[in-house]
């Protein structure tokens, strides 16, 4: 059986490839049961959350073992923890040990892009990241695979998590700073990325306009929101699976108060994958809102395995 570390993830995985490949494997059949998720309660801190995500399609199988710990970032700890098992969905044998957090993080952010492809203006080059960890410090290297990403802002309630994601983006080649001002930084971006687990919207409504991307990729319960109903209520919303409508704050809320119906969606990943560009993008708000799917993590550890 096959180890394979987050270096080999990384070696193995470049975003160029991820964007240009995935989709091709998304838009096949895989069976993805809904997730099981339990709530481990750690006193005096949030609680935790333990995800596992099964799925198999003809040939090929696998789960993936989730702890997300909020209480980590004092402990100055990753909040996601997760491994990988791919296994031979004929036999049975276990194929390959893939680290789950770099399988993770990966193919969130190439998802994002994969989105952005279709649903952001063809000459978006402004980013603004809202967020600091380990999903946010992916993004723009992922974008940058789909969109000519000149700039990338950065905002972070903890300004010293900022600046050190701004110098690894600058190391990275991108023109970086922090962002201090929110809703400056909406204003003068073309994406704006989320990647939060915020239970308090911060993007607003009111500061978007025509031609802007939203993805929504970090709150993955009911009790957390990215962005608040005006701006569910102004986009045009596609999801990575119809699973967000029930396990997602952002979309569950205005949901239950009637501000959003599931037929106002316009589509998920899938139906990004199979067809073609958005149309009107120019005019329209577009958003993305993603909760991570197995067939995802199935894809993508396909993709390092093969």
């Amino acid at each position: 059986m096959q180890n394979l570390t987050a270096h080999d993830l990384i070696e193995r995985l470049p975003y160029a490839r991820l964007t240009a490949q995935l989709p091709k494997l998304l838009k096949g059949e895989t069976r993805s049961p809904q997730r099981h998720v339990h709530t481990i309660s750690n006193s005096g801190e949030p609680d935790a959350t333990l995800l596992m995500m099964p799925a198999w399609s003809q040939g090929m199988g696998g789960v993936k073992v989730v702890n997300v710990t909020p209480g980590n970032a004092r402990r100055h700890l990753p909040a996601v923890t997760a491994s990988y098992l791919l296994f031979d969905a004929i036999t049975g044998e276990h194929m390959a040990l893939l680290d789950g957090g770099e399988l993770t993080a990966r193919r969130t952010a190439a998802v994002a892009a994969i989105a952005a492809d279709r649903l952001a203006v063809d000459g978006a080059k402004h980013l603004l990241l809202v967020g600091s960890g380990r999903i946010a410090s992916e993004l723009a290297f992922a974008y940058r695979a789909v969109r000519a990403i000149e700039t990338v802002q950065v905002f972070s309630p903890t300004a010293a998590n900022a600046e050190k994601l701004v110098a690894a983006l600058k190391a990275g080649g991108f023109h970086a700073e922090v962002c201090t001002d929110l809703a400056a930084g909406v204003a003068k971006a073309d994406i704006i990325a989320c990647a939060t687990l915020s239970t308090e919207p911060l993007i607003r409504g009111e500061w978007l306009r025509s031609g802007q991307h939203v993805a929504l990729i970090g709150g993955y319960l009911k009790d957390m929101r990215e962005a608040d109903d005006a701006t569910i209520t102004r986009a045009d919303i596609w999801v990575d699976t119809f699973a967000a409508l029930s396990e997602a704050g952002d979309l569950t809320q205005p949901i239950a108060t009637g501000l959003l119906h599931h037929e106002m969606i316009k589509g998920t990943l899938q139906t990004l994958c199979a067809g073609e560009v958005v149309s009107d993008r120019e005019g329209r708000i577009t958003l993305f809102k993603s909760v991570g799917d197995a067939a995802q993590d199935l894809a993508a550890a396909s993709l390092a395995v093969g």
